[in-house]
C-alpha cells in the first residue's frame, strides 16, 4: 500500500493594525516566523499604490511594509494606505478609494492585496502552495455591535479565500498570545494575557500549564475575553492633537472683534488629519476649496499658513509618523523634540512623558477598565490572577502597562514578544488543527 500523500503546509496569519507576520511549520518542530522585509519578521502593515508615470491602461505598482513607507516619505505621487484593519466592519470596507492619476481601488481589494503579498512570501519559504491557516482577530472589530463584527470576521475570511487560503481557522489575538507564553511556564497558572497593539486593546483571562498544552479544544480553560477598540493609533492620534496640530491652529481662537468672544477655530480638519484612514479625504477638492476660503476664522495667521502647508504638500501622512515617533520616544519617561521644519522653517513641538499621559490619561483609563471587566466578567479576583502577560505594540509604553499591573498586586507582570508573540501563538493553534 502505497503511503498517503503529504498534505501541502499551512500557515498562521497576524494581520495587525500597525504591523502583521506569518508563521510557518518549522523543519525541526514548533513554529517560524518567516522573513517579511530583510532581517525582520514582522512588517508594517502599509501599502503604497504608486502612479507616477503610469500610462493610460497600466495598473498601479504597489509597494509593501516599510518600502511602502519610504516610497510615500520621498514624495512620490500615489497613495498611502496604513491600519486597512480598522476599515473591517465599517461602511467603507465595500467602498472604493482614489489612489491617484484616476484610479481607484476598493478597500477590501488592499485587504486581499496585502495578505496575498504575506502569503506569496510564506510560499517562497515553504517551498509550496499554501491553502490552510489560522487567522488572529481582535476580541472586538467593533465595540458594542456583535451584527458589525460578525461582518468584520466575515469580511477579513473572504479576503483570505480572495488569495487562495481555502481551508480557514479565526482564533482570539490574545489566546494566541496565551498559546505563545505556554510554551515557556512550568507549572499551571491563570493568566490575563494583555493584548495591546494598533487598532484594539484585548484581554483574555485563560488557565494554561503544561498539562494543557496537548488539548486541541481549549474552550474550558477560557474563561473571559473583553477588549476595547482603543490602542496605538489612537494613542498617535490623541498625541499629534495635543503636541503638533495647536501649531497648526488646532483649538486656537479667530479674531478678536469689540464686543465678541472669539471662537474656537474649525475642529473637524484637524480630527481628520490625525485619522490615518481619513487624512486622504481632506484633499479632496471640494474639500480644499472649503479650506481655502477659512483664514477669516483663525486669529493667528501662521497657524493658517502652517495648517494649509499640510494640506497643500499632503503631509498629514508624515505628521502621524512623527507623531507615533514622538509617542515612542517618550514611553520610557523621557523627552522629545519634533522637527517641524516642513511646515516653517525652524519649527519644532517638545513632549514630554507627563505631557503624553496628560494626552492620553482617557484612553488609558478605559483600557484599564477593560482589564477589570474581563476580571469581572470571569468571577475572578484580582488577587487570584498568577501573571498578566503583556503584548502587542503598545505594550511599550510603560505608564500603560504600570497601571494595568497595579491593578493586579499579586500577579508577576511578564513581557513577551512585543511584535512577534501572538502570530507564533497562531502558529501554535495551526499546527494543532493541521499537523
Amino acid at each position: 500500500m502505497s503511503a498517503p500523500a503529504a498534505r501541502p503546509p499551512f500557515c498562521a496569519i497576524d494581520f495587525g493594525t500597525s504591523n502583521s507576520a506569518i508563521a510557518l511549520p518549522a523543519p525541526g518542530g514548533g513554529v517560524e516566523l518567516v522573513e517579511v522585509e530583510p532581517g525582520r519578521r514582522t512588517m508594517p502593515t502599509a501599502v503604497f499604490y504608486q502612479v507616477e508615470g503610469l500610462a493610460a491602461h497600466e495598473e498601479p505598482q504597489r509597494a509593501y511594509g516599510r518600502e511602502a513607507l519610504a516610497a510615500y516619505m520621498q514624495g512620490h505621487e500615489g497613495r498611502l494606505m496604513r491600519s486597512m484593519k480598522s476599515i473591517l466592519g465599517s461602511s467603507l470596507a465595500e467602498q472604493s478609494t482614489e489612489v491617484g492619476a484616476g484610479r481607484s481601488v476598493r478597500y477590501l481589494d488592499v485587504v486581499s492585496g496585502y495578505l496575498r503579498h504575506l502569503k506569496s512570501l510564506a510560499e517562497q519559504q515553504a517551498g509550496a502552495p499554501l491553502e490552510r491557516a489560522v487567522l488572529g482577530r481582535p476580541v472586538y472589530f467593533v465595540d458594542g455591535d456583535p451584527v458589525r463584527d460578525a461582518q468584520a470576521q466575515r469580511a477579513l475570511e473572504d479576503a483570505a479565500r480572495a488569495v487562495g487560503l481555502r481551508e480557514l481557522s479565526v482564533q482570539y489575538e490574545p489566546i494566541a498570545a496565551a498559546l505563545d507564553y505556554e510554551q515557556t511556564v512550568q507549572r499551571e497558572q491563570l493568566v490575563l494575557v494583555a493584548d495591546i497593539g494598533g487598532g484594539t486593546s484585548d484581554f483574555s483571562l485563560v488557565r494554561i500549564g503544561p498539562e494543557r498544552r496537548q488539548r486541541l479544544d481549549r474552550q474550558d480553560d477560557i474563561l473571559a475575553n473583553h477588549g476595547v477598540h482603543v490602542a496605538g493609533t489612537d494613542f498617535d492620534r490623541h498625541i499629534e492633537l495635543a503636541s503638533i496640530l495647536p501649531l497648526c491652529g488646532y483649538k486656537g481662537l479667530g479674531p478678536r472683534r469689540p464686543g465678541e468672544t472669539p471662537r474656537e477655530a474649525p475642529s473637524r480638519v484637524y480630527f481628520d488629519l490625525a485619522t490615518w484612514h481619513l487624512i486622504n479625504t481632506v484633499y479632496s477638492p471640494r474639500r480644499m476649496a472649503e479650506l481655502r476660503r477659512m483664514g477669516g476664522f483663525y486669529g493667528d495667521p501662521a497657524q493658517y499658513r502652517r495648517l494649509m502647508t499640510v494640506l497643500e504638500q499632503r503631509l498629514g501622512h508624515a505628521l502621524v509618523g512623527q507623531a507615533e515617533a514622538a509617542k515612542i520616544a517618550v514611553a520610557e519617561g523621557g523627552a522629545t523634540r519634533i522637527d517641524l521644519a516642513r511646515l516653517e522653517p525652524g519649527l519644532q513641538a517638545t513632549l514630554d512623558g507627563a505631557q503624553a499621559v496628560q494626552a492620553l490619561d482617557a484612553q488609558l483609563q478605559r483600557i484599564v477598565a477593560a482589564a477589570d471587566e474581563t476580571l469581572r466578567a470571569a468571577g475572578v479576583r484580582a488577587d487570584a490572577v498568577d501573571a498578566v502577560y503583556f503584548t502587542g505594540g503598545s505594550t511599550g509604553f510603560r505608564p500603560l502597562t504600570e497601571r494595568i499591573a497595579a491593578r493586579l498586586p499579586a500577579a508577576l507582570a511578564w513581557h513577551g514578544d512585543r511584535d512577534a508573540s501572538v502570530a507564533r501563538g497562531l502558529g501554535v493553534q495551526a499546527q494543532r488543527l493541521f499537523a
